[in-house]
C-alpha cells in the first residue's frame, strides 16, 4: 500500500477494551473518531474526503491566525477554503446521517438484548449543519474565526449523545449499564460491518477483565459465541482467568503464551 489510509478496511477487525469507556467519558472527537472508524471500514471514499475535510481545516485555521499575526486579510483565498468545506463537510455530514439511520436500530436491539429491555437508551447526531448549510455558517460568523483564529463551524463540531432513559449516560448511568451500551455499541459495530462487507470481522476482547467483572465478561462470551461471529480474540495477563471463561464456548479454543 502507498499509504496507511489504504489499509483500513482491509481486514475488518472489532475492538472491545476497557479504553471503550472513553467514548462516554471523554470530549466530542473521541465519540466521531468511533464513527468515523466505523463508516471508513466499509467506505474508503468516506475516508478520502475526511483526510481531504482536515487538509483545508488546518490550512483555514492556518490562513486565520496568518491573518491576525500580519493584520491582513483576504477575502478571496478564504473563499476557496469555505467552499472546499462547504463541499467536503456536506458529503461527511450526510454520510454520518445516514450512518446513524442504519447504526441506530441495530445498537438498540443489542442493548435490549444485553439487559432484558430493562432501560430505554438513544443515540443522538448532533451537527451544526443539522440546520444550516456550512458555507452559510462559516461566512455569518467569520468575525467570531477571526478573533480565535479558529474555525468555529464545521462537521469536526459533530457529536453523540448517548442517553440512558431519557438523560445522559455520563452522568446519570450506572457503571453496569455504561459498561452495557458500550458492549452493545461494539456489538451493533460488529454487525453493520458484517452486513456491509458481507464478512464477519475478527472480534479482538482486548484485556476485557480489567474494567469488566467475570460475570460480564462470560455475558459478552455468551453472545458472541454463535455462527453469527467469525474468529475471536481475547487478551489478559492471567491465563487461567481467561480459560475459565472461554472454556464455557461451545467452539474449539487455543491458548498462546507471550
Amino acid at each position: 500500500y502507498e499509504k496507511f489510509s489504504e489499509h483500513i478496511g482491509f481486514l475488518p477487525l472489532v475492538i472491545i477494551s476497557p479504553s471503550d469507556r472513553d467514548l462516554i467519558t471523554e470530549g466530542s472527537e473521541t465519540r466521531r473518531k468511533f464513527v468515523d472508524g466505523v463508516i471508513s471500514q466499509g467506505d474508503p471514499n468516506y475516508l478520502q474526503t475526511l483526510i481531504k475535510y482536515n487538509r483545508v481545516l488546518g490550512q483555514r485555521n492556518s490562513l486565520l491566525k496568518y491573518f491576525a499575526l500580519n493584520n491582513t486579510y483576504d477575502q478571496d483565498t478564504l473563499d476557496i477554503y469555505n467552499q472546499q468545506l462547504q463541499d467536503f463537510g456536506s458529503l461527511i455530514h450526510d454520510k454520518r446521517t445516514e450512518f446513524l439511520e442504519s447504526f441506530l436500530p441495530i445498537f438498540l436491539s443489542r442493548y435490549e438484548v444485553i439487559v432484558n429491555g430493562e432501560e430505554t437508551v438513544s443515540l443522538v447526531y448532533l451537527s451544526q449543519l443539522q440546520d444550516q448549510d456550512l458555507l452559510s455558517l462559516l461566512t455569518e460568523n467569520i468575525q467570531k474565526d477571526r478573533l480565535t483564529q479558529y474555525t468555529n463551524f464545521g462537521i469536526h463540531k459533530d457529536d453523540l449523545v448517548f442517553e440512558i432513559n431519557g438523560h445522559p449516560i455520563k452522568k446519570f448511568g450506572s457503571q453496569g449499564q455504561q459498561k452495557s451500551y458500550l458492549i452493545a455499541l461494539k456489538l451493533a459495530q460488529f454487525d453493520l460491518i458484517k452486513m456491509q462487507k458481507k464478512v464477519k470481522p475478527i472480534l479482538l476482547l482486548d484485556d476485557i477483565f480489567d474494567k469488566l467483572d467475570d460475570e460480564r465478561v462470560a455475558q459478552i462470551i455468551t453472545l458472541v459465541d454463535d455462527e453469527n461471529f467469525g474468529q475471536l480474540f481475547i487478551s489478559d495477563t492471567h491465563a487461567e482467568r481467561t480459560e475459565e471463561i472461554v472454556k464455557k464456548v461451545k467452539q474449539t479454543y487455543k491458548i498462546f503464551g507471550l
